[in-house]
């Protein structure tokens, strides 16, 4: 299966993540709105709505890039409309948009908490609430409906929460989202989790966690990308799944990992959530390449 006329809606695809997994779906000829909040160029940020909307069509997809903001209700559904109006529906939802600030209870101010679960949480559940409509016209004109969540699996361990109670809070509200909503939407649509084993390489990454030299340690987004494609080209029975990027891409035949290192010199550092007992695949290798 491909995601050949389909119509994703993905929020935070001006760059990064996001961005990727809108490249992989356009090289199939699928159609891409960008729900993002950049208009304009920022000089730490690179890409914009623009500016990822003519990447998406030059790789062979259609693009209409979107301001949104996933805090508020108005912008979303205003995005929504516009495009199922442009493409005549929406078939695949991917929440992406995330907020991050790694700091214990004590020195998280509020203003940056309320962030979070505003983008990370609320935002996820707000727009997957606006998509239901479409989704079930989707489903109806039996067009393989998904929702695809960029988050961890539901591991309730203090390690994870621990020095990063408020993020983590927000981040595994997403995965709260996919527990309840893939029982609310089964037989509608397949609604699945997707989360990396390593860091991977993002502005994110570069700008707030560990800067250039986490970078070299870490995965590009295309591990995400080809991930994210191969669960929205299941069946959409496929659903409830909190998955781990190299695990699920394992099982679908994908056995060379060392493509997606950004930095083959460097060890891969290791990324938040991701549960003991969801090992690595058979033959990844984590230490600096050798030769």
């Amino acid at each position: 299966m491909t995601l050949k006329g389909k119509t994703l809606f993905i929020t935070g695809a001006s760059r990064g993540i996001g961005l990727a997994i809108a490249l992989k779906a356009a090289a199939d000829g699928a159609n891409i709105v960008v729900a993002a909040k950049t208009d304009t160029a920022h000089p730490k940020l690179p890409g914009t709505i623009h500016s990822a909307a003519a990447e998406i069509e030059a790789a062979g997809g259609q693009a209409l890039p979107l301001v949104v903001d996933v805090r508020e209700e108005e912008s979303v559904a205003d995005a929504m409309a516009k495009a199922a109006e442009r493409f005549g529906g929406i078939d695949i939802v991917v929440n992406n948009a995330s907020a991050i600030m790694l700091a214990p209870v004590e020195k998280l101010d509020m203003k940056r908490f309320d962030l979070m679960h505003q983008v990370n949480a609320r935002g996820t559940f707000l727009v997957s609430k606006h998509a239901i409509p479409h989704l079930r016209l989707s489903a109806a004109a039996g067009r393989n409906p998904h929702v695809l969540m960029l988050s961890p699996p539901l591991d309730m361990k203090t390690r994870w929460f621990s020095g990063c109670t408020g993020y983590s809070m927000a981040k595994f509200g997403m995965s709260m989202v996919v527990l309840g909503l893939s029982g609310e939407l089964k037989g509608v649509a397949g609604v699945n989790a997707i989360w990396p084993r390593t860091a991977i390489a993002t502005a994110a990454i570069k700008n707030i966690l560990g800067g250039e030299a986490l970078m070299a340690q870490s995965r590009t987004p295309q591990i995400l990308a080809d991930a994210a494609h191969a669960i929205l080209t299941k069946p959409s029975s496929f659903t409830g799944n909190f998955l781990i990027d190299d695990t699920f891409l394992y099982g679908e035949g994908v056995t060379d990992f060392d493509q997606y290192r950004a930095d083959p010199t460097k060890a891969l550092a290791p990324d938040f959530f991701v549960p003991d007992d969801i090992p690595p695949p058979p033959g990844a290798t984590f230490g600096p390449l050798k030769g």
